[in-house]
């Protein structure tokens, strides 16, 4: 089969579109057929050496896709050759095959073509577990940045149905447009005080649960602007790993600070993870009440450009690879 390698760590040109094995599925796994991959911040990290796969993943790029069941391992029930699926990953899916552990595939929602699902499963999974983790609720205030990206549009329009009072940042007129049009309450740039404009809209409350890809860069901030009781759930650090955080501040409010992967959970809580997004996720983007994020489609041959383009900040919404 052909993969996307990347020959050493570096800059989006180490990836390299080879032939290697394809894959067979072992007792309770399946072979899937990708049509689509999805391309994830993860994955930079990946390229540039920094997030290596859990012991026993594949070493090939790619938490997310869909495409077809080509075989079927011992012991796995429910599946057949040929069902369209798409699964949440642990690696390998820069490929035109990928084995899965059963647990971790689903069925597309109602209505999704697979480009469409290529990249949908990886964010639908860190945003459902992660607000399911801080206890989201109705009547919360819940902040996500880099609202105009896959995570950020998706953790949008799930805040909404939840029942929260959305709010989000990102970087450009175009990307708070794109906020506002699937349903954040406020949107702001992140080079305005955002701090602000988060408390002018709880009537400083604050925020009861914040979603951070940033990390330390953000930290004084989000113990800012941070409810009492609020949760700050840590899921990347694009601004820095080190920090300090006042603990008097955070004592006050009685507030939490949770960091979580999903990657290196083990199988039954991915399982079960992804049996919770087929159950409360999909059936909002069959009824329209999610609307998946706009595609940038490139063919998996491209996978360097689609770095590029993620690593740029440009891109409004999924990059998503595709096989054929």
């Amino acid at each position: 089969m052909l993969a996307v390698i990347a020959v050493e760590a570096g800059a989006p040109e180490v990836l390299r579109v080879e032939e290697v094995e394809t894959p067979h599925p072992g007792p309770g796994e399946v072979l899937i057929k990708v049509a689509a991959a999805g391309v994830n911040r993860a994955d930079l990290l990946q390229r540039q050496g920094h997030y290596p796969p859990p012991p026993g993943a594949s070493p090939i790029i790619g938490l997310e896709c869909s495409g077809d069941i080509a075989e079927v391992g011992p012991g796995v029930t429910g599946w057949e050759v040929g069902d369209a699926c798409m699964a949440l990953l642990a690696g390998g899916g820069y490929a035109e095959y990928v084995v899965v552990p059963a647990g971790q595939v689903v069925e597309p929602p109602d209505g999704i073509d697979r480009v469409t699902a290529g990249g949908l499963m990886e964010t639908a999974a860190t945003v459902s577990s992660n607000l399911h983790l801080a206890g989201l609720s109705s009547g919360d205030f819940f902040l996500v940045h880099g609202g105009s990206g896959g995570i950020g549009s998706m953790a949008i329009q799930y805040a909404k149905a939840l029942g929260a009072t959305a709010m989000a940042t990102a970087g450009s007129a175009a990307k708070l447009d794109y906020c506002r049009s699937v349903g954040a309450d406020l949107a702001v740039s992140y080079r305005e005080d955002w701090v602000a404009a988060v408390q002018d809209l709880s009537a400083g409350h604050g925020v009861d649960v914040v979603l951070d890809p940033i990390g330390a860069k953000y930290l004084g901030q989000h113990l800012t602007v941070l409810a009492t009781e609020g949760r700050l759930v840590v899921i990347g650090l694009q601004g820095g790993q080190k920090a300090e955080v006042n603990l008097g501040q955070l004592l006050s409010k009685r507030g939490r600070i949770l960091a979580t992967t999903v990657r290196s959970r083990p199988v039954a809580e991915k399982s079960a993870i992804c049996a919770r997004v087929a159950e409360a996720v999909w059936p909002l983007i069959s009824s329209g009440a999610i609307r998946p994020a706009p595609q940038t489609v490139l063919r998996l041959e491209q996978a360097a450009e689609a770095h590029r383009q993620l690593e740029s900040g440009d891109n409004l919404g999924k990059i998503i690879l595709t096989t054929s």
